[in-house]
């Protein structure tokens, strides 16, 4: 099922329930980029080196890898809504009190229960909005998948605006917006069914005995390191106000969308995925060698191409991990996930440690070469991966923080 083929007036008929849910999945999503722009102003407000501050990264996606465990335990048990309200919960509560922060330690655990609470809504939203929208799922997930590039754009850019008042501000923005969503979707949205069978903790793990999930998930894990290298580590060395790295953050969360939306499923249908993932790879890699060896303006204008990369690899790669097995897409999608946030937690750690050992340019280099990794991961492991790629549809959404399913 293509999302392309859905039309506007399946995505815009829609009940409260289903608005509410992608309403507070863009906020969710506004999360994973809101400390982007104002990074070097929490440095400065907590007396922080980089490397301390990139550990709310770190501490953010850990919990959310370990997390991905848990999610499908939780939801199978108590069902959608209540695993959404519960997120919601966590991030109000989490949000509201890093924006009190007094020390960069309380600061990087408040961003890990927020993490723990945005596991718990992301994976679940989709299905959630799935169950419940009109006019099929083509529909939900072309909405679902909108509000994700909507959310990756416009988190930057809110914590420039409120950041630049005061770094705590887009903390409390965030439990705003958030506890506005608690209450929609708890007053639009039904009690979902629950699944027929409950889900195991080591369910996921079993799953990634496959070959070819686990290939994609390594492949995926080098591929993140490059992606929260970008993400985590280029404000520091743009070195820019809040408004101008957040406008910068927000060309580059358009063209995330734009190319995770419109682009990537035109190039998989007319060149095959594994051939749009091995090339996007390298591109990518380019691109953030001359972000970390060019001058002021090339790491600008690499730093919002990388979007476009980004973007195509965050399609292919949730559809290759969640049509390579034959285990349940909940359960291969927690086992992916698992293994490639891993990266995502270790690259804002590592990234200022290379440039303290070394300096500025070699953590491009690093992420450079993991990237290129990723490329060779997809090559070798080819065989693992074909048949399932050729018989691929475009039909399954993308989440930069979590990867969900479509049915």
């Amino acid at each position: 099922m293509d999302p392309l083929d859905a039309g506007a007036g399946g995505i815009l008929r829609q009940p409260k329930a289903v608005w509410a849910t992608a309403g507070a999945s863009v906020v969710a999503f506004m999360g994973i980029g809101l400390v982007d722009p104002i990074l070097p102003s929490i440095a400065q407000g907590l007396h922080a080196t980089p490397s301390q501050v990139s550990l709310l990264f770190t501490s953010y996606f850990l919990i959310t890898a370990v997390a991905m465990l848990l999610t499908g335990f939780v939801s199978s048990r108590i069902g959608g809504k209540k695993t959404l309200l519960l997120g919601l919960a966590f991030v109000v509560v989490f949000a509201g009190l890093a924006g009190t922060s007094g020390t960069v330690g309380q600061l990087v655990g408040f961003r890990a229960g927020w993490g723990l609470g945005n596991a718990l809504f992301v994976s679940t939203a989709l299905a959630v909005i799935v169950g419940a929208a009109a006019g099929g799922s083509a529909a939900a997930i072309l909405l679902y998948e909108s509000a994700l590039g909507l959310g990756m754009a416009c988190g930057p850019l809110l914590g420039a605006v409120l950041g630049n008042v005061s770094w705590r501000y887009p903390f409390f923005g965030t439990a705003t917006l958030m506890a506005i969503g608690f209450l929609c979707i708890a007053a639009f949205l039904k009690e979902q069914p629950k699944p027929a069978r409950k889900t195991s903790i080591l369910d996921p793990l079993k799953a990634l005995g496959h070959g070819g999930l686990a290939s994609a998930a390594i492949s995926a894990f080098f591929y993140n390191y490059t992606f929260f290298t970008v993400l985590a580590f280029t404000p520091f060395v743009l070195n820019m106000t809040p408004y101008r790295s957040g406008a910068v953050f927000f060309a580059w969360g358009v063209l995330l969308a734009v190319f995770s939306v419109l682009v990537a499923p035109r190039m998989q249908k007319r060149f095959g995925s594994l051939k749009v993932l091995g090339g996007s790879l390298v591109l990518l890699a380019a691109d953030v060698l001359v972000l970390g060896y060019g001058n002021h303006t090339a790491a600008i204008v690499c730093t919002i191409l990388s979007g476009a990369f980004i973007g195509v690899n965050n399609t292919v790669y949730t559809e290759l991990a969640l049509g390579v097995s034959d285990a349940p897409r909940p359960v291969a999608s927690a086992g992916y996930n698992f293994v490639r946030w891993f990266a995502a937690a270790a690259a804002p750690y590592f990234a200022p440690k290379i440039e303290e050992w070394t300096d500025i340019h070699v953590p491009f280099t690093v992420a450079a070469v993991a990237a290129l990794l990723g490329a060779v991961v997809v090559g070798v492991r080819r065989r693992a991966l074909t048949h399932e790629a050729e018989e691929l549809a475009p039909r399954h959404a993308t989440e930069d923080g979590v990867t969900v399913f479509a049915d």
